[in-house]
């Protein structure tokens, strides 16, 4: 089995959530969640995105959100803009915990700011880390924050998370429907871009709606990166790719993580974990198709959503690696969807 390199994970925000706990979550496990040290080992995870992420205050709205995906079709209204002012002391304290991982575990976990890097912590067995944020809430109009960020390790960057931000909006959870859903980026949205260009920043388009998709199409220089989405054509879900924007992200030299999250990859569009390889492949197979084995690799959503219970957790990784095996997939092919393609998109993206 390779090790794998991973497109997006939420586990920031486990330790956010009880950071009393923090080195038993992260050093020892506590049977919950997707992800910690010795269960990485376990699956053979090489590294990957860290999302700073900015939960949504507690809604009163009286929806069952997990109950209403469960039952497509559905289409959940998504939550108020947070201003950068309540976002920032969030990000601060993730992007500490992400600081803090690397100091508990020095053999074991880096930072990583460059593709040497990342390539250095896989042939020494290290376990690497990208800075990214899931939604730019913490970053003002005025863009300082950004650099502020860059310099704390900051290397990818989502304009949104699905609710809105100054910079632009996202997709609601709806099944089935189009990613067409809204507005484009703002003008502070642009200046975004422009700026993450000029520093190096990878852009995620993961959770952004078309319109916005197609404004960094056009403006940004980089490749096009989606983290963790799948192919519309299998699940017609707001949040997945459409192949024109496919060939989009090909063209650009850019690729997509596939996301693990059972809503984004069943055909039915529900939630349940109860489903075999059959739909994760039909998505593996069409995104190959439309995308080539150069730009495709893994973007699992690790602790931020339910996954196929063939999977479970990071520990399933080599599950997923047989399955694609099983299914025809060579060793070749294997290697640069678990770990090449990252590699080589962000050495596109951050340069030398």
């Amino acid at each position: 089995m390779f090790p794998v390199f991973d497109g997006h994970n939420d586990f920031l925000l486990r330790l956010w959530q009880d950071p009393a706990n923090r080195s038993r979550i992260w050093l020892e496990g506590e049977g919950k969640g997707h992800l910690d040290l010795p269960r990485m080992r376990k699956g053979g995870f090489a590294g990957g995105f860290f999302a700073i992420y900015i939960s949504s205050p507690h809604s009163d709205d009286g929806l069952d959100y997990m109950a209403a995906m469960e039952n497509p079709p559905f289409l959940l209204p998504l939550p108020d803009l947070i201003g950068a002012a309540q976002a920032q002391p969030v990000a601060l304290a993730m992007a500490g915990h992400l600081r803090w991982m690397e100091r508990a575990a020095p053999q074991d976990f880096k930072v990583c700011t460059t593709a040497a890097d990342l390539r250095d912590c896989l042939g020494r067995g290290v376990i690497s880390a990208i800075m990214h944020m899931e939604g730019a809430e913490a970053i003002g109009e005025d863009l300082d924050a950004l650099y502020l960020f860059h310099d704390m390790g900051l290397r990818s960057l989502g304009p949104v998370w699905s609710r809105p931000t100054v910079f632009g909006h996202g997709v609601p959870f709806a099944f089935p429907s189009s990613p067409d859903t809204g507005a484009g980026l703002t003008e502070a949205g642009k200046r975004l871009v422009k700026a993450c260009n000029e520093l190096k920043i990878m852009l995620d388009l993961s959770h952004l709606n078309e319109a916005g998709f197609n404004d960094i199409a056009r403006l940004s220089d980089a490749p096009l990166v989606a983290t963790h989405s799948n192919a519309h054509a299998i699940t017609p879900s707001s949040r997945n790719l459409t192949d024109r924007q496919l060939g989009l992200i090909r063209d650009s030299g850019g690729m997509v993580g596939l996301n693990f999250a059972t809503s984004f990859l069943r055909r039915d569009g529900r939630q349940s974990e109860k489903m075999g390889w059959e739909d994760v492949l039909a998505h593996l197979d069409h995104l190959l198709e439309h995308l080539g084995e150069d730009h495709l690799g893994l973007g699992s959503d690790f602790d931020g959503a339910e996954l196929p219970e063939g999977i479970g957790d990071v520990a399933g990784l080599p599950n997923l690696q047989q399955a694609m095996k099983d299914h025809g997939y060579g060793e070749a092919l294997l290697k640069k969807l678990c770990h090449e393609n990252w590699f080589r998109v962000l050495d596109r993206t951050w340069g030398g």
